[in-house]
């Protein structure tokens, strides 16, 4: 007879002995539940709402609420449930039993009755962390809290796990970010930063579609990384045998569809850059570039005040104002405008052209010894890093940034020494840079073979030399005004978070050490020992009398 399409089961008893005394613990609750005629891992289970939806039909005022106690022999009310969700506390009281049950959108007590329920028993197996399946329907305690009472539950997976407590057992930020799962399920309310963010995101893509751009995607593995001064990441193609790096930025393939015809285009993507972490630098991140033909830096500023005004009354209910650090934000229209230069002197009490580097050079080693070691062409940002940067907290558009600082940037047309870019400033850090974008082939060709001599002084960051992007340009790219945005900063902002991490899902982090990690992932977790054993509020402690 043949073994295909058959899955052959070991039916051997498993070997308890490597693991930890609390998931034995929860092995054979389960056990006991698969005993009491439950599935183990069930397929699926049928919810037909979530508990905002009680919450929705029966307000805290009482009005729309279901009163009283089912007894037996009535029939059960019409009005019924289905949820499925986390249990985060439980408590038997003899024949009866209450619990939290947690989903996506909230958390409701629930009311576990013997006198209803024939599988009343398997109730004392679930543990803190389980996922359950209930149905049933809502009524008010005699505390006035929204209940919901159980007239069919069933087991969907065993937690092997105790949840650890948000008192101690997530403080620490770098846990929270490395045990994401841990950290939503114990502080549920984090999830609205990540909701803002995806909302954000929504917005800005109907709002570029509005104004007639194409979204696009475009190569992450790249012959030759570019679009900005940054050090790449690197691995290796076995089949074409040859080594790719990650791209650091999108812009150069958006350009050469403008080249090829397309005037309108972006892309939300990621970029990887391999560079220090910080509060507002994670080495992979979002970035938002578009670029549209015809227009200059003056344009696609306009395009993007218009922009992030309309997200921000988007997400806070048609307010122009936004909370950030302890200060108001505002993004009322229209958006300050600073010169980088004058900027600089004043704020720096230069009583010379900042763009002399010569006399730059000298001055900043009297005044700032620590940045005796910094490159000359590279003073000018890190002097505005210092100076000026930090007061931009309302949206602030620094205009006419040095030329030597921008390689992808056309020249002032008025200005020896600058180029058409400006840099918006939001909470004293940069969120987008902003350009009239250089579509001379040969004045972009000299400023590759500057950055080329930068990278063989030593320069790792220097932009490598483009052969295919600078022979597109020389088919003619049209005037183009761009930018690029930085996503994770910007719901930095709208959520107010103090550290990228807090609105990155799964930042990058230090791998544990091998033994080490897998001894912290099996050690039990610190328990809410009031939950686990029956200890409650107040507010939690209602019955259904």
């Amino acid at each position: 007879m043949s073994d295909e399409g058959q899955h052959p089961t070991d039916t051997s008893a498993p070997d308890y002995s490597q693991l930890h005394e609390q998931t034995v613990s929860r092995l054979n609750n389960l056990a006991a539940q698969v005993d009491a005629g439950f599935e183990a891992h069930p397929y699926s289970y049928d919810q037909t709402h979530h508990t905002r939806d009680v919450m929705r039909d029966h307000p805290a005022d009482g009005s729309g609420e279901t009163a009283g106690k089912w007894a037996p022999g009535q029939e059960w009310p019409a009005e019924q449930y289905s949820l499925a969700g986390r249990i985060t506390l439980m408590r038997h009281m003899g024949k009866a039993a209450f619990a939290e049950l947690q989903d996506e959108w909230g958390q409701i007590q629930v009311f576990f009755s013997k006198g209803d329920l024939d599988t009343f028993a398997a109730t004392k197996k679930i543990d803190l962390g389980d996922i359950v399946g209930v149905k049933g329907y809502p009524f008010t305690t005699k505390t006035g809290q929204l209940t919901l009472h159980v007239t069919e539950w069933q087991p969907l997976v065993k937690s092997l796990h105790p949840l650890p407590t948000k008192k101690g057992g997530l403080q620490d930020e770098e846990l929270r970010a490395r045990r994401r799962y841990l950290d939503l399920i114990v502080n549920p309310e984090r999830r609205s930063a990540f909701r803002t963010r995806s909302q954000a995101i929504r917005y800005i893509r109907s709002f570029l579609d509005s104004q007639g751009f194409m979204e696009v995607e475009g190569p992450t593995l790249q012959v030759v990384p570019g679009g900005t001064e940054a050090t790449p990441f690197t691995t290796h193609h076995k089949a074409l045998g040859y080594d790719f790096s990650l791209r650091i930025s999108l812009e150069l393939y958006l350009k050469r569809l403008l080249v090829g015809g397309f005037e309108r285009v972006y892309e939300i993507g990621r970029n990887y850059r391999n560079e220090g972490i910080d509060r507002t630098h994670n080495p992979e991140f979002t970035m938002l570039e578009a670029y549209f033909a015809y227009g200059d830096y003056n344009d696609m500023m306009n395009l993007v005040e218009q922009m992030l005004n309309g997200l921000v009354k988007e997400v806070t209910g048609g307010q122009e104002t936004i909370r950030y650090q302890g200060r108001e934000l505002d993004f009322s229209l229209p958006f300050r405008r600073l010169d980088f230069v004058e900027a600089l002197k004043g704020k720096a009490g230069l009583d010379f052209d900042p763009l002399d580097l010569d006399r730059l050079r000298a001055w900043t080693d009297e005044r700032h010894p620590e940045m005796r070691s910094v490159p000359s062409y590279k003073l000018l940002d890190k002097l505005s890093g210092e100076y000026i940067e930090p007061d931009l907290q309302d949206p602030t558009f620094l205009t006419n940034m040095p030329l030597v600082i921008s390689p992808l940037v056309k020249k002032h047309r008025e200005r020896e020494g600058l180029s058409e870019r400006a840099d918006l400033f939001v909470g004293g850090f940069e969120l987008a840079p902003i350009y009239s974008e250089l579509n001379d082939a040969l004045d972009q060709r000299q400023r590759f073979e500057a950055q080329t001599a930068r990278r063989e002084a030593g320069d790792d960051e220097a932009h490598q030399q483009d052969e295919d992007f600078l022979l597109a340009l020389e088919y003619g790219m049209p005037p183009t005004a761009g930018m690029g945005m930085g996503m994770d900063r910007l719901a930095m902002l709208l959520t107010d978070s103090d550290s990228i991490r807090d609105v990155l899902l799964f930042p990058l982090l230090r791998p544990e050490a091998g033994k080490a990690a897998a001894a912290d992932a099996d050690a039990p977790a610190p328990v809410d020992k009031a939950a686990e054993q029956g200890g409650q509020s107040e507010e939690n402690a209602g019955t259904a009398g």
